[in-house]
């Protein structure tokens, strides 16, 4: 078999994807490898499509719940095991698979499974499942193997009771009281999962707020809404060391407190997916936490070696994987049409979730960029009254003089939903008048920003 390649892509989640089928689209002769026998990387099979389907079904369970007509059959539900809610998160999976493979196959991709390690500039090899070792030339390769959670190494993560981001879709026994430690995204996500599920959950934060890169104002609601759901949020707490026991986990912190749990869930941190590659081989090497260092066109030192995705660091977000991989293959093909990827909108999916684009008050403060609030409250907005989901708000940050858009922070439900109307509107370079002099459809959660942007002209002076 021919095994030279133009283009060579290492994972087939949204950086590789977007990478070989933007290759392909220009013409270049694309293999995409990956471990798994089936595409979509991590983020189809342990991170973002199984935890935003268990998410949806924890919601869809709270909004049963909370309706009248349902309460009494509702409260049969409240400890509904983990295997039956993850049901519909394996058949979501099943069709991202077919649908992505789909994808691959119409474009004529060349697909490898198994183990990949670099053997020369220009070649690599895939040990296969049946102990195979294929070898791949190729002119240019993009690393997009993504990332899996940071494991410190005092702790048994084969046990039982302790599990990280992606051991936790294999929970297999009834959990009361569960221990989340680290409240980035992550941790943040699945606090409100739980406790939704029935469960007690303690969160532990190693910093002074939660989601400290968020707007001030949304990240005190979220504290707030966890706390209103249950959630037992520690602040400024690190551990010292986890006690795994048959029948519980103790999590011991440097403060001298003692946490005990059925199980503990860690999402401190997460390690680029590069130890095995043999960067050393082609002239790479990656940082302490597995991340490879990449230039404005995605590559690295390496003049035909680019990489893209979560393996990159920050944003570390599928829909900015998907962009990185499409921009470093551009490069790599000559095309023009793919600018490199800038500001990107955050999608946070707890319950409820947030969404944020631009800069936040604490920023534009530190600028001294004279700009002005607009708020909208989901609670007086006829829809959200409606859809009984009038918890959250809307706010525009913009320049006082310019009315230029300046940032836009969604909090409540379908927020990184609405959160796109105001980036076509900022990305179109409109100011503030857009949004008050355009009529929106009624009742709309899109309304919202008619409402914001007249209450943040009214407070001009």
């Amino acid at each position: 078999m021919y095994n030279r390649y133009d283009v060579v892509v290492i994972g087939s989640g949204p950086a590789g994807e977007g990478a070989a089928m933007k290759a392909v689209k220009e013409g270049r002769r694309v293999a995409v490898v990956d471990s798994r026998p089936r595409v979509g990387g991590n983020c189809v099979h342990l991170g973002t499509i199984p935890s935003k389907a268990l998410r949806q079904t924890v919601w869809n369970l709270q909004r049963f719940q909370r309706d009248p007509l349902f309460q009494r059959a509702g409260a049969e539900l409240r400890n509904v095991p983990l295997s039956q809610v993850l049901a519909s998160a394996y058949r979501v999976i099943d069709n991202q698979v077919a649908v992505h493979t789909r994808f691959y196959e119409r474009n004529d991709v060349h697909r490898y499974t198994g183990n990949v390690r670099f053997e020369s500039d220009h070649s690599l090899s895939v040990l296969t499942p049946e102990g195979v070792r294929e070898k791949l030339d190729f002119e240019n390769v993009v690393i997009a193997t993504g990332s899996r959670p940071y494991q410190p190494a005092d702790i048994d993560f084969t046990h039982p009771r302790v599990f990280d981001s992606d051991k936790i879709l294999t929970l297999d026994y009834s959990v009361q009281k569960l221990i989340i430690y680290g409240a980035g995204v992550i941790g943040c996500e699945y606090a409100s999962i739980f406790v939704g599920l029935g469960c007690k959950v303690d969160l532990i934060n190693t910093q002074k707020q939660l989601l400290s890169f968020l707007d001030d104002e949304i990240a005190d609601a979220l504290s707030y809404y966890l706390r209103e759901l249950g959630v037992l949020v520690r602040n400024q707490e690190e551990y010292e060391r986890v006690e795994a026991l048959d029948d519980a986990v103790i999590l011991h912190l440097k403060s001298g407190k003692k946490i005990k749990a059925d199980a503990i869930l860690w999402c401190n941190g997460r390690t680029g997916n590069t130890d095995t590659l043999a960067l050393d081989k082609i002239g790479l090497q990656a940082n302490s936490r597995g991340q490879i260092a990449v230039d404005e066109r995605y590559c690295t030192i390496v003049p035909h070696v680019f990489a893209a995705g979560d393996v990159i660091g920050p944003p570390a977000l599928a829909s900015a994987a998907y962009d990185q991989g499409r921009c470093a293959a551009a490069h790599i093909t000559g095309a023009s049409d793919v600018p490199r990827v800038a500001e990107v909108p955050t999608g946070i999916y707890t319950i409820p979730e947030i969404s944020s684009l631009g800069k936040t008050e604490k920023q534009l403060t530190e600028e001294r960029v004279p700009y002005e609030v607009g708020q909208a409250f989901f609670r007086h907005l006829a829809r959200a009254q409606i859809s009984g989901e009038t918890v959250g708000m809307l706010k525009i940050l913009f320049h006082r003089e310019t009315l230029e858009i300046l940032g836009i922070h969604c909090f409540g439900d379908n927020a990184a939903e609405i959160v796109h109307i105001g980036q076509a509107v900022m990305q179109g370079k409109n100011t503030l008048d857009y949004f008050a002099n355009t009529t929106f459809n009624y009742p709309t959660m899109a309304e919202a920003y008619r409402v914001a942007a007249l209450n943040g002209l009214n407070r001009l002076f």
